[in-house]
């Protein structure tokens, strides 16, 4: 399962192996300092419903991908299990949004806000 970890002066998600094969990519990292907003979400599947994606996708149960919608580049890691979760939104980073399950969002919003 993904999770998001602080490292130093950057922000990590880590990812499972088989989500890094179902997103055929690797973790993820982005500069703290390139953080706009985080905003706990009660339905992360939802943001990630529309756009090209490439990677993993079964409607409301897991989506595991690069999401392209309009000109936004975001990616996601949501699954069944972790319905609710957070939207980190960047500045200047590689991605402009991740969307991440977590089975408690506004913990992981506080640890990364304290930062």
């Amino acid at each position: 399962m993904a999770e998001l970890e602080i490292e130093g002066d950057e922000v990590v998600l880590h990812l499972g192996r088989a989500e890094k094969l179902e997103a055929v990519h690797g973790d993820l990292r982005a500069p703290l300092s390139a953080i706009r907003s985080i905003e706990v979400l009660d339905d992360a599947h939802e943001p990630a419903d529309s756009g090209f994606k490439v990677g993993e996708r079964l409607p409301g149960v897991s989506e595991v991908a690069t999401i392209h919608a309009g000109d936004q580049r975001l990616f996601a890691a949501v699954h069944h299990n972790t319905p609710r979760g957070v939207r980190i939104d960047f500045v200047g980073a590689d991605y402009d949004a991740w969307i991440v399950g977590c089975a408690d969002p506004e913990a992981v919003k506080e640890r990364i806000e304290r930062r």
